[in-house]
């Protein structure tokens, strides 16, 4: 017997609301909202972030009143729709691509990990991309602190913003939760004068994320601790005390990982201030997770088919399974703007430049991209 078709349509109106409210993703908010007119009526259309956000100066300044700016960017996964007849001879590879609102209704697109500009796109490339034409994933958000000017803020290593879900647009109910060089750990709220310290004891934190509904960071001997409501940092988790020099927090499938990063350093010429310097260099990674019944760390030897990201802002998961042309079990990170991975299958790490299989992900865009507007590759 063949498959029944099902006319979504025809679903009870009550619901559609619940549906609805479920659905976090924006992208997936949109797409809910054009499968039909009674869909579209059964929940509102979502407010983006009040653009500009402003935003007190995290840094004493001699500039009086001195402010700055949130700046959002969003983590896609774009792959081609089932019915493009030009797959046969198309790359049908998924494409991993950051998108920054810079301005007002103008976009650019950034290294999903490097968070760097793509200032050069092949001739091919469509000068507009509707997201309804592809199948089209949010696996991410990252934010940072920018001046008026559009210069990104030195010292602000991540933020977060709390609520997270698509639903809470009204920024005077959102927190910002910030980790600086120093790894102090602050937050504001908006309409406040100055940024306020969440622990005044501890300045060694790694990262912060948010999972399931509430803001957790992790400390650089890998204590893991959750933010309740009146700013209280609870522990959540004992030491890790690994040897590695950076912590970072990553869900997948659910689950919260430890990835502990060892450095070495090398000597790199810097461009920018035209001289050598001793730069960080990633030499090993653990992935750790805590065994919740037993309170204690254990050691991941194999991810399956998820894949790691640990990116300059944001850090994030997918599974290849559902990321064509992706090989799982493994972990792309960044060390300053090169892009490395990591192989669990024999524990080494390298450069994506010197793995061609790997690079797809992130560079060149794929054909079939330019193809959905000019019907050739």
């Amino acid at each position: 017997m063949g498959e029944r078709e099902v006319d979504w349509s025809a679903l009870p109106m009550e619901l559609l609301p619940l549906i609805g409210k479920t659905v976090q993703a924006r992208i997936d908010v949109v797409r809910f909202r054009s499968v039909c007119a009674s869909w579209r009526s059964s929940i509102p259309p979502l407010r983006g972030i009040s653009s500009p956000l402003l935003l007190p100066f995290p840094y004493p300044t001699n500039s009086a009143g001195s402010q700055s700016f949130l700046s959002q960017s969003t983590i896609y996964r774009l792959e081609p729709p089932d019915d493009n007849p030009n797959l046969s001879t198309c790359s049908s590879k998924s494409w991993l691509v950051k998108v920054e609102e810079f301005e007002p209704g103008r976009v650019r697109l950034l290294n999903p990990l490097s968070s760097l500009h793509i200032r050069f796109l092949p001739d091919s490339f469509p000068k507009v991309i509707n997201l309804l034409d592809f199948r089209v994933v949010e696996v991410g958000k990252a934010y940072k602190l920018q001046l008026s000017s559009g210069m990104n803020i030195a010292g602000v290593n991540k933020l977060v913003l709390f609520p997270n879900s698509a639903w809470t647009s009204c920024v005077e109910d959102k927190l910002i939760f910030g980790l600086f060089h120093e790894g102090k750990l602050g937050y504001v709220k908006y309409g406040d004068e100055n940024w306020t310290f969440v622990d005044d004891h501890n300045f060694y934190y790694d990262d912060i994320t948010v999972y399931k509904g509430q803001p957790y960071v992790v400390d650089r001997l890998g204590t893991v601790s959750w933010i309740d409501s009146s700013m209280r940092l609870i522990q959540f988790s004992p030491p890790l005390c690994g040897l590695g020099n950076q912590k970072h927090l990553v869900e997948s499938c659910g689950e919260l990982y430890v990835v502990d990063r060892s450095f070495d350093r090398e000597r790199r010429f810097d461009h920018d201030l035209r001289r050598y310097r001793l730069c960080p260099k990633t030499v090993n990674i653990e992935v750790y997770k805590l065994d919740q019944e037993w309170g204690c760390w254990v050691m991941v030897k194999n991810l399956g088919d998820q894949v790691f990201f640990l990116g300059k802002d944001s850090s994030f998961s997918v599974s290849a399974t559902e990321f064509s042309g992706c090989k799982g079990n493994c972990i792309y990170f960044t060390d300053e703007n090169d892009i490395g991975v990591f192989y669990f299958e024999n524990q080494k790490t390298g450069k994506i430049v010197d793995f061609q299989d790997r690079c797809h992900l992130f560079w060149p865009p794929p054909s079939w991209l330019s193809s959905k507007s000019s019907s050739k590759c």
